[in-house]
């Protein structure tokens, strides 16, 4: 497990920002004197405790399995890309949101992307390709995406408009339980 090099980081954060509105948040330091970090091992992307990662340095990177939150995967190619793991701490700075009926629900967990006859209300001035953390109507977070309309447009659609493209919703721990953590 080592920290992320300033490229990755970047990277990391760059992807972070398009659904957060707060990042400084996420690094700074906790009032017990601990704060959060970045780490990688295996191409995966950690967001965990400095002392907890400090003690992780005795295990060595072959038998860790995981540490912390996973946030994503780094590509073979230096791209990252979000897990649903992350959606704990996405949905807790989330910018842009949209609320989805119960009859919307379960398609979007399954793997649909939201529909506006689904939408129960959304976040004003949300624009066009940004980030979003689709909630229930309870604002128990189901998972993420990326808006496909902005605000504005997506009113004038008509109930079959897609509104978000999934990215990521909770059934995937169910669907792809066997790749999500695994190397």
């Amino acid at each position: 497990m080592r920290p992320l090099t300033d490229a990755e980081m970047k990277t990391v954060l760059d992807k972070l920002a398009n659904y957060m509105s707060d990042l400084k948040s996420l690094i700074a330091p906790l009032e017990d004197g601990d704060r959060y970090v970045f780490r990688l091992n295996h191409s995966r992307v950690y967001y965990v405790k400095l002392s907890i990662a400090n003690l992780a340095t005795s295990i060595s990177r072959d038998n860790l399995l995981s540490l912390g939150t996973c946030l994503g995967k780094m590509t073979k190619t230096g791209k990252f890309r979000l897990h649903i793991t992350a959606l704990p701490i996405l949905a807790q700075g989330a910018r842009h949101k949209i609320w989805v009926k119960e009859n919307g629900a379960q398609p979007f967990l399954y793997g649909s992307n939201v529909v506006k006859a689904h939408v129960g209300r959304w976040s004003e001035d949300c624009p066009e390709h940004q980030g979003c953390v689709v909630l229930s109507m309870s604002d128990v977070p189901l998972g993420f995406g990326v808006t496909a309309r902005s605000t504005a447009e997506a009113r004038r659609l008509d109930p079959t408009g897609i509104v978000c493209f999934r990215q990521a919703d909770c059934g995937e721990y169910l669907r792809d339980e066997d790749t999500l953590f695994a190397g």
